[in-house]
């Protein structure tokens, strides 16, 4: 009789053994790391019937967005906690740098008093929709069904922060030398009353809204966040530039590096989910359910950007165009 075999003890990340390599850094500290997916009756392994287990099966388990294995998604820059902070600081570095600069050349004095008031109205309130992106990111983040998911939610959110910050710098700064239109008072009174915000709030107030998990991906990451970039990003940076605010034109340029990077993760995670059937007519059914609201805030916006041709229409081609690149 053959002696009993002694299998080996599994390894540490013994669940990257199928890729028979040494695991990536990225892989070690990203890949796995959520608890509550040991039990699914018990999402936090306390009573069934506790609301966040009932919250996390409802809105986690059971979306209409499905896939067997969430955890094979991988971020395709590879983002951890350590690079992300190492480039930021860079990106910081610049931003700040620009500030400095043109603080130094009195750049605020030589705007038009008809500028001024643009950024009155459509620049500086702009950091309450910033940080309802910070908000619905950190949201999506949390009821992720895969901490790969979640990593990429939660920079998110963190570069949501560093665009809240950036425009109540420039806020402050504004108001320092420009006196009578309203800079570091009137902003939250814009936002909350003035016809050109109230498309984005009720777009952004309806995702805040939205509890299940993949509904607020695709709202978010596929039409939201789209939406918000071409045109309080690029189409009022083009303003900005054709009305002698080169500082920023060069911070919504910075801005939108980061705004690239969350479109591939976007991107990668939707070529994951459409490996399961069924899963692009979800998407595509959020998508038309969101898309029309999205497009009333853009149509709101730009019409009322100065010296910017054709803002509205190019900036809702240009969202189309990148959820047209995702083979749906």
């Amino acid at each position: 009789m053959s002696e009993p075999q002694v299998l080996k003890p599994l390894k540490t990340w013994s669940h990257l053994a199928a890729r028979r390599r040494k695991p990536s850094e990225y892989e070690i500290v990203s890949s796995n790391l959520h608890y509550n997916d040991r039990d699914p009756n018990a999402p936090y392994e306390l009573d069934p019937d506790l609301a966040m287990n009932r919250w996390y099966k409802q809105y986690n388990q059971a979306s209409p967005l499905v896939h067997d294995d969430w955890n094979a998604f991988r971020d395709p820059d590879e983002l951890i906690y350590r690079t992300y902070n190492m480039m930021q600081d860079g990106q910081e570095n610049y931003v700040f740098g620009l500030f400095d600069q043109f603080n130094q050349r009195e750049h605020d004095k030589s705007l038009t008093p008809a500028w001024a008031g643009t950024l009155a109205r459509m620049y500086t309130p702009a950091r309450y929709l910033f940080h309802t992106l910070q908000m619905a990111s950190a949201y999506i983040g949390q009821m992720a069904p895969a901490s790969t998911i979640t990593n990429c939610n939660w920079f998110q959110m963190a570069d949501s922060f560093r665009c809240v910050s950036h425009t109540a710098y420039r806020t402050k700064e504004l108001s320092l030398t420009i006196e009578d239109k309203g800079f570091n008072r009137d902003e939250r009174a814009y936002w909350e009353n003035d016809a050109v915000w109230q498309g984005f709030r009720e777009l952004m107030e309806k995702l805040l809204v939205t509890w299940d998990w993949g509904e607020g991906f695709v709202a978010l990451n596929l039409v939201a966040k789209p939406a918000i970039e071409e045109a309080v990003l690029r189409k009022l940076g083009e303003a900005a530039r054709h009305n002698g605010d080169t500082l920023l034109g060069l911070l919504t340029d910075a801005q939108l590096i980061d705004t690239a990077r969350h479109r591939r993760w976007s991107t990668a995670l939707v070529k994951l989910a459409l490996e399961k059937p069924g899963n692009a007519d979800v998407i595509k059914g959020w998508i038309a359910k969101w898309e029309p609201l999205a497009d009333q805030a853009i149509a709101a916006y730009c019409a009322m950007l100065p010296d910017v041709s054709n803002a509205v229409a190019s900036a809702q081609q240009a969202t189309r165009d990148f959820r047209n690149s995702l083979d749906l």
